[in-house]
């Protein structure tokens, strides 16, 4: 098979898969729009009422800005964290840093629900159990690998004879570091804070364990809707969920392609 052919196999491919997961969301849409009460499909006939009610009700702006808070939160934390990681196992390269790079990758590997009742085995005796600083910790430390992950894929490209050129010229550490380095994976860690804070947004299963009625997130509010009385006001809210995380990765990608630009410059 020619390379042009399998090339455009592979784009078409890709493009059905990415359609094959992400059409499922979209069925929220028009049921958002239903004039009814209860989850159903508009039959010729359109409403904003649900969209009116998200905007309005002091329940759902309040998880709105508590999810808001907590995801903004860990995606600082997790960036930092995992950015740090990445770079110390990045200057110490050998089989020990494999080793602990594993073991910092455990939080994805682990089912979600085995880490959720972990968190609230551990976070009881710590008094963080339904707390602002519980959720935004246990969340971080779900979100820290993605960064480890894309800001070592960013490392894996960068030259290291710019970081020896910069000491070379009397540069210390901390300058390298700020001038040399981190320009030059900043990509990555952008990459690895939007992840982070797309997982913390969406996030359901360890929320649903360690908080219970002084912090509300914005996924468990939709969990309560759908259990107890299927409101369409929860179709809305995925909509809006939507659309926030299609913004974030179009935010994304014209930065990439701005970064890469300019270093081919």
């Amino acid at each position: 098979m020619k390379p042009g052919l399998f090339s455009f196999f592979n784009r078409v491919g890709a493009w059905v898969l990415l359609l094959f997961l992400v059409t499922p969301a979209l069925i929220a849409i028009p049921v958002s729009l239903t004039p009814k009460r209860f989850l159903s499909m508009p039959q010729g006939e359109y409403s904003l009422r649900h969209f009116e009610k998200l905007f309005t009700s002091e329940e759902w702006l309040s998880s709105f800005f508590q999810s808001g808070v907590i995801a903004v939160s860990c995606s600082a934390l997790a960036t930092l964290l995992g950015t740090l990681c990445a770079i110390g196992l990045w200057r110490v390269s050998s089989r020990y840093s494999e080793l602990v790079r594993a073991f910092l990758l455990l939080p994805l590997i682990i089912p979600q629900i085995i880490s959720a009742m972990a968190f609230y085995r551990l976070w009881i005796p710590l008094g963080l159990l339904d707390s602002y600083a519980g959720l935004i910790l246990a969340h971080t430390i779900l979100a820290a690998p993605m960064v480890l992950i894309t800001v070592s894929a960013s490392l894996a490209t960068f030259d290291p004879k710019l970081e020896q050129a910069s000491k070379n010229l009397g540069a210390s550490n901390w300058t390298t570091m700020r001038r040399v380095i981190l320009p030059s994976i900043r990509p990555g860690v952008f990459a690895g804070a939007l992840f982070a804070f797309i997982l913390s947004w969406d996030e359901i299963v360890v929320t649903l364990f360690i908080s219970k009625y002084s912090v509300y997130t914005l996924p468990r509010r939709m969990w309560n809707g759908i259990r107890e009385n299927t409101d369409p006001t929860v179709a809305a809210a995925a909509v809006i969920l939507i659309a926030i995380t299609l913004i974030a990765f179009a935010v994304s990608a014209v930065l990439s392609r701005r970064n890469a630009r300019a270093q081919a410059e």
